[in-house]
């Protein structure tokens, strides 16, 4: 059993930056993947951004590329994702999770564990 739990988010302003983080349990945090998704109003969730067990490989939404980074540090059990040039289109609910593979993927339906979410607002 894997519990996420994200943090970070907040009102920013159009261009601004915002670091998400999430801390995961357990002593096995490594040989997950991690992801990170969102869900805007209205909207279904989607895919943002994930990163394989070692933090080797990592994968993004097309709408992030460049924006968006995605880390982790095993030691500390905890993924970050780093966004810059944040657009009021991204303002959304971010969520945390975990998948029992060791590679990335962006398919929700390969999370087992999720968090909560954090609220991340955008204004133009």
């Amino acid at each position: 059993q894997v519990q996420v739990v994200e943090s970070g988010g907040g009102l920013v302003q159009a261009g601004d930056s915002l670091r998400l983080s999430c801390a995961a349990s357990g002593r096995t945090f490594s040989s997950y993947a991690m992801g990170w998704f969102r869900q805007a109003p209205g909207k279904e969730r989607e895919f943002v951004a994930a990163i394989s067990g070692g933090g080797g490989s990592t994968y993004y939404a097309d709408f992030v590329k460049g924006r968006f980074t995605i880390s982790r540090d095993n030691a500390k059990n905890t993924v970050l994702l780093q966004m810059n040039s944040l657009k009021p289109e991204d303002t959304a609910v971010y969520y945390c999770a975990a998948a029992r593979l060791y590679r990335g993927s962006s398919a929700m339906k390969e999370y087992d564990y999720w968090g909560q979410g954090t609220q991340v607002t955008v204004s133009s």
